[in-house]
C-alpha cells in the first residue's frame, strides 16, 4: 500500500481509470485543471461527458469517501466541468459529475464505489 497520502490518491486514481474503462467508460482526460480547481478524470460514458472526482481512503479516521465531498468542492467541481465545457464548445453536452470512492484496506485490497450525479450541476 503506498504509505503517502499523494500516493495513495494517484493508486486510487489509477484503480477508478481502470474500473471505468472495464464498464465501458472512455477516459479523455485525467487531472484536468482551470482557476476553478481540479476534476481527475473526464469521460465519456454513451453520448454523455462524466466528469469523476475520486476519493481514496485507506481508514475512516476522516470519514468515507463518499462523506469527504464538502459543498464548496462540489461547487468547485460544477465551475470545473462548466469551464472544461466552455474551453472546448462543448456547452451543449449533456454532461454529469460522478464520485468514485476507492476504499484500501490494511493488505492493500480496494473496494470500489462508483456513484453516478454525485453532484447536481
Amino acid at each position: 500500500m503506498p504509505r503517502s497520502r499523494a500516493g495513495l490518491g494517484n493508486r486510487g486514481e489509477e484503480l477508478a481509470r481502470r474500473f471505468l474503462a472495464d464498464k465501458g467508460f472512455s477516459i479523455l482526460e485525467s487531472n484536468y485543471r482551470c482557476r476553478w480547481g481540479e476534476v481527475d478524470i473526464v469521460a465519456r460514458s454513451g453520448d454523455e461527458l462524466v466528469f469523476v472526482e475520486v476519493r481514496t481512503r485507506s481508514g475512516n479516521a476522516f470519514g468515507s469517501p463518499e462523506e469527504s465531498v464538502t459543498e464548496g468542492k462540489a461547487r468547485r467541481l460544477v465551475e470545473t466541468a462548466q469551464t472544461f465545457l466552455q474551453e472546448r464548445g462543448m456547452e451543449d453536452a449533456a454532461w454529469r459529475i460522478d464520485l468514485v470512492a476507492v476504499r484500501v484496506d490494511s493488505r492493500g485490497k480496494a473496494r470500489i464505489n462508483h456513484v453516478e450525479n454525485a453532484v447536481e450541476g
